[in-house]
């Protein structure tokens, strides 16, 4: 008797333990206080890239179900299931544009930010993902241009007024320090600025809150990471658990007055596990501009 018991009573557990395991994910959007970012004038966003596991359409609805109000799109990432063969940027047909700001609308998703863009020196096909932009209604343009194209990126951003921020990727790339950056766009437009991607620096061998002080005045917008040592490879950490020494940086943000997007950015990882690192990064970052912008 007592065994049958038993046996009822462990066939129970296990069937509620799979029933939680087959229950599909919440799509509740998460609750944020982010009154704080927002007085301090952060707009914290996710580069689209997190999360190239699936399409636009589903990382903007992934972003939303995370609390995140912003999103910078990149170009080449599927548009949608409902979308065969449409991929995010100057190729999207204006239907396809529409149907992209009505999704982006229906998740309270702002996209902030498109890239990154390696521009040439040809003003006809730059040209074209500044309309892409202005039709998107995307204030900055993430970029690494040819050195030879900086007068046409220029111009563009004047003509179009929309930002050209310059992106930085890992050594040996062209603009892996801030110095060539601000080589790049001295004399120039303040339409023209830095995309600081402060785990790319950390994985040249800088020290990302130096760069930030280097850069002070220029920031345009971040792709903010803290990652793990090298010994670890360099894997993306949630904020505040790598050696980026994310607090600091966001300490030196907020002595600089930086107001703008900031985009959380992942190159490993994907499904439930991103999405919880992600989430991890979220919190944390709320919770220290909370203690920079406490409530009044």
């Amino acid at each position: 008797m007592r065994m049958t018991l038993l046996l009822g009573l462990i066939a129970v557990f296990f069937a509620c333990v799979m029933a939680a395991w087959a229950q599909p994910e919440s799509k509740e959007p998460a609750v944020r206080d982010d009154a704080a970012a927002e007085r301090l004038g952060w707009k914290l966003g996710t580069q689209a890239w997190t999360f190239r596991d699936r399409t636009a359409i589903e990382a903007i609805e992934t972003a939303a179900r995370l609390g995140l109000k912003y999103i910078e799109l990149f170009p080449g990432q599927d548009l949608g299931k409902d979308f065969p063969g449409a991929k995010v940027g100057p190729d999207l047909s204006m239907e396809l544009r529409k149907a992209l700001r009505k999704e982006l609308a229906a998740h309270g998703v702002t996209p902030m930010a498109f890239g990154v863009v390696n521009f040439r020196n040809d003003e006809k096909d730059s040209r074209r993902y500044f309309e892409f932009c202005r039709d998107m209604g995307i204030p900055t343009i993430t970029c690494e241009p040819e050195m030879a194209a900086w007068d046409v990126v220029e111009r563009l951003a004047e003509e179009f007024g929309i930002n050209a921020a310059c992106h930085d990727h890992p050594k040996p790339s062209t603009y892996w320090n801030p110095d060539t950056v601000l080589e790049a766009i001295k004399g120039r437009s303040k339409r023209l600025g830095a995309c600081a991607d402060t785990g790319h620096w950390t994985r040249s061998g800088l020290v990302a809150v130096e760069c930030l002080k280097k850069l002070e005045g220029k920031i345009i917008s971040l792709h903010f990471k803290d990652i793990a040592p090298a010994e670890m490879k360099g894997i993306d950490r949630p904020w505040g658990t790598g050696e980026g020494d994310a607090k600091a940086m966001l300490k030196e943000l907020h002595r600089q007055g930086f107001k703008g997007l900031i985009s959380v950015e992942y190159e490993t990882g994907r499904g439930a596990e991103l999405e919880a690192n992600v989430a991890k990064c979220i919190a944390w970052f709320d919770e220290v501009a909370r203690e920079l912008a406490p409530a009044e």
